[in-house]
Formats: structure tokens, C-alpha cells, sequence
């Protein structure tokens, strides 16, 4: 039994199709997250990883299938319905997309200033010990994103992303463009957040090391379904023969190489 199974998950998508251009991108997947539980969908470019992350946050709808968060169907929810649910969210997106005329504080304290409408005083003091835990110190709190590295940058997104205690973290390509070893301090603080706040997680990447490290199970979306999952431990000996294909960056084998 799969630890994702031990407890109610956080969030479930059954069966999702959806297409695009003409296209079917999503042919049933099928994916579940429990608390506490970190996992990593992996596959090929065009496989359709970003446009499961799309629907699962509410921005795509499906054509068919269902998504709950918490146990509710929130399928068809707009407007401020679907906006409660989004609260439940945070979401570390490629590249770090802070707002370049906004301090690092403000980045921070995005969802605080511009959702929640808190005071400016308040709003800054939790973002100043948000940043203290993703290792950024107070004195980058009234710089711009411009005056940071690309790793504290991540960092910057990374203390968005968990400031209101969110029970469910997404992130989308979380090492891209960042050295071996400012991926790995980000990979190490991913791991921190997910077991200091208790919440779900959902990552997609190409790196398997990073997807190695911040995963408790890691699933493989090929050809708009997931094919297989499991311990990121078994990842490297799944029996699979695309799956081995991908992990061990071979061309040959059944996955056709785009070039």
C-alpha cells in the first residue's frame, strides 16, 4: 500500500482528459497527494505535465474527469468559490516570476498586501520571517529581484509560496537554470517546507536528481496517461522500458527523440 493511500489525499484528479489545438494532451490521468506526501511527475517535453499543473490549480478545465481538493469536488468551481480553494495553494513557478518593481519583501508578502489586504507593517514582518526560513536574511527585505542571484531568487519564491501555510505546494521546474549546488540547497528546502508544514506537494521536472531528492514517490506521464508510480527509490528500476528510457537520458529505446 502506497503511502499516498494511508490518508485522505489533499488532492485527487480522476480520469482528466483535455485537449488542445485539436490535440488529446491529457488522456485519463489519474493522481493522488496526501499530507505531508511530495510528489514529482516527470516525463518528456509536450507530455502534458504543465497542463495537468494548469488544471489541478484552476486554470485549465478539463473535458472530462473530476478534481477534488480536501475531499470536495471543485471540478466546475469560478469565480470566488474557486478562489477559496485557490487560498488552500502556493506555487513555485520556473524562473521565480517576482515582480521586478516590487521589493523582496513585497514579492514575499504578495498574497498578505494584495489578497488578504493586510497593513503594510504587518504584511512585511511576516514576510522578513518568512524569508528567515527559506536562509535569506532581513537585510535583502527592501532590495530588488534584480539585485539578487538567480538562487535567491528562488529562495524569494519559495517564502511566496509558504507564506500563508498553504496545505497544498506546487512547483514547476524548481532547480531550471540554477548550478549543482544552489539546486540542491533549493531541493534541501524544498524537503524542509513540505515536512515543516505538513502539506501536500506536486512538482514537475526534468532533473532527476532534483526529482530524486524532493520526492517521496514520483510518477511518469507518457502519452497523456501516467504509466507508472511509485518510491522514488524504484524509480531507476522500475521494470518499465520508456520509464528506464527517460531516467537514464537514453535516445534509443521506445521513446521516438525529438529533434
Amino acid at each position: 500500500m502506497s503511502g499516498a493511500s494511508l490518508s485522505l489525499p489533499l488532492l485527487r484528479l480522476a480520469d482528466v482528459h483535455k485537449e488542445l489545438g485539436g490535440r488529446a494532451v491529457l488522456r485519463g490521468v489519474d493522481l493522488e497527494v496526501a499530507p505531508g506526501r511530495s510528489l514529482v511527475v516527470i516525463g518528456g517535453s509536450g507530455v502534458g505535465k504543465s497542463v495537468t499543473l494548469k488544471c489541478a490549480l484552476g486554470l485549465m478545465r478539463p473535458d472530462s474527469g473530476r478534481i477534488w481538493v480536501a475531499g470536495r469536488d471543485v471540478t466546475g468551481l469560478r469565480g470566488s468559490q474557486r478562489q477559496a480553494v485557490n487560498a488552500k495553494f502556493g506555487m513555485l513557478f520556473q524562473g521565480g516570476a517576482l515582480f521586478d518593481s516590487l521589493r523582496i519583501w513585497e514579492n514575499v508578502a504578495f498574497r498578505l498586501l494584495y489578497a488578504q489586504k493586510q497593513r503594510r507593517a504587518s504584511a512585511r514582518e511576516q514576510a522578513i520571517e518568512t524569508m528567515r526560513r527559506v536562509r535569506l536574511g532581513p537585510e535583502h527585505a527592501d532590495k530588488f529581484p534584480n539585485e539578487l542571484s538567480g538562487g535567491m531568487q528562488k529562495r524569494v519564491g519559495l517564502a511566496r509560496a509558504i507564506i500563508s501555510r498553504p496545505e497544498i505546494l506546487f512547483f514547476d521546474e524548481p532547480t531550471t537554470g540554477l548550478d549543482p549546488i544552489t539546486a540542491d540547497a533549493i531541493n534541501d528546502l524544498i524537503v524542509e517546507m513540505v515536512k515543516e508544514l505538513g502539506c501536500a506537494a506536486v512538482s514537475i521536472t526534468h532533473d532527476m536528481s532534483s526529482a530524486v531528492r524532493i520526492a517521496d514517490e514520483i510518477a511518469m506521464l507518457y502519452e497523456g496517461r501516467i504509466i507508472w508510480r511509485g518510491p522514488s527509490a524504484q524509480v531507476y528500476t522500475s521494470g518499465d522500458a520508456r520509464v528506464d528510457q527517460f531516467v537514464h537520458g537514453r535516445s534509443q529505446g521506445p521513446i521516438a527523440a525529438i529533434v
